[in-house]
């Protein structure tokens, strides 16, 4: 097959897919479209991992307690006994003296994953057949679980939300931004539309009998990661991962290139590990590929290549700022700078996940089994 028409079918098939996903996420997410209520309004069990200070931490810890909702409880789970975050901790429980709330302190080591060993404890102790698990930096408005409860229905073995990023301070959190909102989260919430739905550990709503049926919180560790973890296992139970019709927002605070490097680096080598295939789809992710094959095309339809350039990444990058503004998502004078200096990383991330192992988490050194080895 001709190069020409290889690389024409590329480009009119990245720039459809890209498109049509923004307008069909717009559409999802835009301002004013009223939100479903919940069925029901049952108790609900919170579990939130902490460690370390995050920005923001104590506004989104006291969050946790004005959420709007009739009987909960909350579960703080530490691992280790000197963590800084402790006393804040006791202290955001003794101001809602009316909330039922507890701090859990212990490591069970379950898995290679730290924050599964984190959290087993506060599944094991909630008393609810609801139980939400949802990381410290995730920013909760009063009505997170009337949101995700309105997305559970028959068939559903998960509700969860990817983040967005929120409280971005300087231009490598903007870079961050524009990995997590218009790209990785408009990939997720796309994937929900078109009925494939995968989970996301930021924020995950389990029932406990759907939770029970695949062996428990104990049977996350048969991945390194949580959320890949009970995507298959659920999938291979026949039941379906649904996600929050809007995302919630996770603070960022200001972040180094370092932060935001090894983060995608390690976001990555866990998507390779668990979801090779559609890992190995990603080299085509961003504005990249579909200029590289305008290349050969320009050419060949007369095209002037400088004009058709730009007529591509204005499209392109016009697209993911609108769909910023319409979803109230982090917009400003680095916005479409950090857009470019993504997609000029998305192949180095993608290589990178290839090439190693290792990644640090929130200090703690992990590596992913090796499969020429059995383990």
């Amino acid at each position: 097959m001709p190069i020409e028409v290889v690389a024409g079918t590329l480009l009119a098939g990245l720039t459809l897919v890209h498109i049509s996903s923004l307008a069909a996420v717009a559409w999802r997410v835009r301002p004013g479209r009223p939100e479903p209520a919940p069925h029901d309004r049952p108790p609900v069990s919170i579990v939130r991992p902490l460690r370390g200070l995050d920005p923001h931490l104590e506004a989104n810890l006291a969050a946790t307690f004005a959420l709007d909702w009739p009987d909960l409880e909350i579960l703080f789970c530490v691992a280790d006994p000197d963590d800084p975050v402790i006393p804040l901790v006791e202290r955001a429980i003794a101001a809602h003296p009316g909330v039922p709330a507890r701090l859990l302190v212990g490591d069970d080591r379950i898995s290679i994953n730290p924050k599964l060993n984190n959290t087993v404890k506060g599944f094991r102790a909630a008393r609810h057949q609801w139980i939400l698990m949802i990381d410290s930096n995730v920013e909760a408005p009063p009505d997170l679980l009337a949101r995700l409860l309105a997305a559970w229905r028959p068939g559903t073995g998960l509700v969860c939300s990817p983040p967005v990023g929120g409280r971005a301070e300087g231009f490598w959190a903007a870079l961050e931004c524009a990995f997590l909102d218009t790209y990785q989260t408009r990939v997720q919430l796309t994937a929900d539309m078109a009925g494939h739905g995968f989970a996301q550990g930021k924020v995950m709503l389990y029932r406990r009998d759907i939770l029970q049926a695949i062996g428990g919180i104990e049977a996350l560790a048969a991945e390194p990661a949580e959320d890949a973890a009970t995507t298959k296992l659920l999938r291979a139970r026949g039941h379906r991962v649904r996600l929050a019709r809007r995302p919630f927002a996770q603070t960022l605070g200001r972040r180094s290139f370092a932060e935001v490097w090894h983060r995608q680096v390690r976001w990555a080598r866990l998507r390779r590990d668990t979801f090779p295939h559609w890992y190995a789809l990603e080299i085509l992710a961003g504005a990249l590929p579909p200029a590289l094959a305008l290349l050969p095309v320009a050419p060949l339809e007369g095209w002037a290549l400088g004009p058709a350039l730009l007529a591509l990444l204005a499209l392109w990058y016009g697209g993911e700022l609108a769909l910023a503004r319409v979803a109230g998502w982090n917009l400003g004078l680095g916005s479409l700078p950090a857009l470019l200096l993504r997609d000029l990383l998305l192949p180095a991330v993608w290589v990178a996940g290839w090439c190693g192992r290792g990644f640090v988490w929130r200090g703690n050194p992990m590596r992913l089994p090796d499969p020429a080895r059995g383990g």
